[in-house]
């Protein structure tokens, strides 16, 4: 049994595809599909569902999978602790980042990048649920996520920043005159909001609740910029958090309007894995990371 054999493994699991898990891993199918059946030989149990094509894992092979993560996320521990002894930090360091805190990421990847330049970095947008999802299968290192919403499990957290609310509308309709709106006026609003599988939706959903609304949104998307395209839309608005407009600019013709009573925000942090010895890549970037500035 070795460890290329358990790469395989979880590299079919991914791609769901014996070509595309080869060409993934660099082999040959037939070297790939060769070392699947020899690690099956090896334990005794059929891991995948045999057909024409592939279907999934059996449920041994689903058991196999989640220990094959664990074994290559500490081999890669090891070779970083032992890279870092012997020629400082490198390697891959995968973040998973909420879609409203994507402006803010480059604070942290750029001081991390300066300070370790043989680490190289990968930034993917997640919901928070796929990112828990992500840590505990050892699909990402570190995640950039709410802090205090939704119960997080098995992690250790860093807050960054506070996220806050603003309101975009057209600056040529009956509201851009003002500075602030309440969010119980807001929830009367032809309101464009983000997906309900999105923490930032839900978040929305509990403060309207909070003041005995529930808005019915004309739109819901789950990019965070379409957001800001819709607003221009007559009639329509949207409601983004405050960091957005205030690193990318406000759109040509649009306006935001803080949102207040109450004045909400939204503690957003780094999070790794609680698990002993850390991966010293994440381990590193928590070290360095510092509270960002939001704009507030």
């Amino acid at each position: 049994m070795v460890i290329k054999q358990f790469a395989y493994l979880v590299a079919l699991a991914r791609e769901k595809h014996f070509a595309r898990a080869a060409k993934a891993c660099n082999v040959s199918q037939p070297t790939l599909s060769g070392a699947i059946r020899q690690l099956e030989e090896e334990l005794g149990v059929p891991l995948v569902e045999r057909g024409h094509r592939f279907t999934g894992l059996t449920a041994e092979g689903e058991t196999i999978l989640a220990h094959a993560k664990r074994i290559l996320a500490e081999v890669d521990t090891m070779a970083q602790s032992i890279g870092d002894v012997r020629q400082g930090l490198k390697g891959r360091l995968r973040i998973g980042a909420i879609p409203t805190a994507l402006p803010l990421v480059a604070q942290i990847t750029g001081p991390f990048s300066e300070r370790f330049p043989a680490v190289t970095l990968a930034v993917l947008s997640m919901t928070s649920t796929a990112i828990q999802d992500a840590i505990d299968n050892f699909d990402i290192d570190v995640g950039i996520t709410y802090l205090d919403n939704e119960p997080l499990e098995r992690v250790i957290s860093k807050p960054l920043y506070a996220e806050t609310y603003v309101l975009l509308t057209r600056a040529d309709s009956a509201l851009a005159s003002r500075e602030t709106i309440g969010w119980q006026e807001a929830a009367t609003l032809n309101l464009c909001l983000l997906t309900p599988d999105m923490q930032n939706r839900r978040i929305l959903d509990g403060i309207f609740r909070s003041v005995g609304k529930a808005p019915h949104p004309v739109m819901e998307t789950n990019s965070i910029f379409n957001l800001c395209s819709h607003a221009a839309v007559p009639g329509w608005v949207s409601i983004v958090p405050s960091q957005l407009p205030r690193f990318f600019g406000i759109p040509a013709g649009l306006k935001a309007l803080r949102l207040v009573d109450p004045a909400a925000s939204r503690s957003v942090g780094l999070i790794m894995a609680d698990r002993q010895p850390q991966a010293p890549l994440a381990r590193s970037l928590f070290a360095l990371s510092t509270p960002l500035d939001a704009g507030d």
